[in-house]
């Protein structure tokens, strides 16, 4: 271990440490991380509305709609609010102003993203007549054109700054107001520039990611360990990239993990036994196995983080360990952040796939059975392992021993960051 530590901090370190401070890539991490507040306190309401408890549901079924809100409007827009981080944090590197550059980038992704909705028949009680915007576009399923639209909104605005393509005020006009001025000719160009880009053009970052991915649909489907570390792998790879991975990859193998674990659980009710059914990799089986703790099993990132040097990281694991019991990990990634972060990300990627690797030779040994239930992805992994399971002790086990290995994996790396993050705050006293 020691060798290793060594060799990631001779060789690793200083490439990670360029690349995370790298001017894009600093404004991309302070952009989100400032979105922390409202992620982890948006978590707790995902825990309320998915309590796993016989009858839960039932009993907060009228309150439903309300207890959603806090998330709706924190975790639900997550996008937005990254989009004037990263594009204040962006405008403020090039000592540029930053509410404008906050302004410019949102704009332009609102108009990149949301396409409004004409309601022409308006439903009594439910919806009137109008123009509606559906938030889920804003959600962190839209993070990357968010970051794109930030970057290049903020490099209009320097460009035309630099230019003198701007409206300059006379001296003696308050700077709010010089600020806002100056920044009119990039806001026009902006516009047009996005709003043609997407409502002429029809060009939806989103929509062409999914479009790339649908030739993967056969390899993705099936058994095959090479099809589970693909989709495992562009997961994650995803989620390095700021966007939502199970977002983008859900129109390809959602539908097919539907009917992976619709034809277990037929053949379970008919009498199959839980080792011979027809498919190992359906969701159930990342989802207690792997993702423990969330994508990228970062549960075990989190415990790494409750025993830091770092303040900051200390404090991120107690805010992020509740959730994270219940596999809710938007506080970790975004908090740390894992996104953008050439150092977690290796981690991140590599635990799970190690993970589904041994978990796929225990199941086709026999050793562990396959998925025959689906319960709510807020249960504790190893209780959900085993239940999903038919009630195999073995499960609850892997799921300890694949946390174990999460954890061997994650530490060097959570080292080599901690190093930088205590280095970050010495500077800062």
């Amino acid at each position: 271990m020691e060798k290793l530590l060594s060799w990631i901090e001779d060789k690793l370190m200083p490439i990670a440490f360029k690349l995370s401070n790298q001017r894009h890539m600093r404004s991309i991490r302070k952009g989100i991380v400032a979105t922390l507040p409202l992620t982890i306190v948006g978590s707790f309401f995902v825990i309320l509305l998915n309590v796993p408890i016989n009858g839960y549901a039932e009993f907060i079924a009228p309150y439903k709609a309300i207890i959603d809100v806090p998330f709706r409007f924190t975790v639900g827009i997550l996008a937005l609010y990254a989009t004037y981080g990263i594009g204040a944090a962006l405008a403020n590197s090039y000592n540029l102003d930053e509410v404008s550059g906050g302004m410019l980038s949102t704009v332009a992704f609102l108009i990149s993203t949301v396409v409004p909705i004409q309601v022409t028949q308006p439903i009594e009680g439910v919806i009137g007549s109008g123009r509606y915007l559906n938030i889920a576009n804003l959600s962190s399923s839209s993070l990357f054109g968010a970051i794109v639209a930030s970057i290049v909104s903020v490099e209009i605005y320097r460009i035309m700054k630099q230019k003198n393509i701007t409206i300059k005020m006379p001296d003696g006009v308050p700077p709010e107001v010089s600020n806002s001025f100056g920044a009119m000719m990039p806001a026009f160009v902006i516009i047009i520039l996005f709003w043609i880009l997407r409502h002429f053009l029809n060009f939806d970052i989103s929509a062409v990611l999914s479009d790339l991915l649908m030739p993967l649909k056969n390899i993705l489907a099936g058994n095959s360990l090479l099809g589970g570390l693909l989709t495992v792998f562009l997961i994650t790879f995803f989620w390095v990239l700021g966007i939502h991975g199970p977002a983008i990859m859900g129109p390809v193998i959602r539908p097919i993990w539907d009917v992976a674990i619709a034809e277990n659980m037929d053949a379970f009710a008919n009498g199959v036994s839980s080792t011979d059914l027809p498919n190992i990799f359906t969701e159930q089986f990342l989802q207690w196995f792997i993702w423990i703790g969330g994508a990228g099993a970062t549960l075990a990132l989190v415990v790494l983080f409750l025993s830091s040097k770092s303040k900051y990281l200390k404090s991120l694991g107690k805010l992020s360990f509740l959730p994270g019991l219940f596999n809710i990990n938007e506080p970790i990634i975004f908090g740390a952040p894992i996104v953008m972060n050439p150092i977690l990300a290796i981690p991140f990627m590599l635990a799970p796939m190690v993970m589904t690797t041994l978990t796929y030779f225990l199941t086709v040994s026999g050793v562990i059975p396959m998925m025959m239930a689906r319960l709510p992805f807020t249960m504790p992994s190893p209780i959900a392992a085993v239940m999903s399971t038919d009630w195999n002790v073995m499960a609850g086990i892997l799921v300890i021993v694949n946390f174990i290995i999460a954890l061997v994996i994650y530490y060097p790396f959570f080292k080599m960051f901690e190093k930088q993050q205590l280095e970050r705050e010495t500077n800062e006293i």
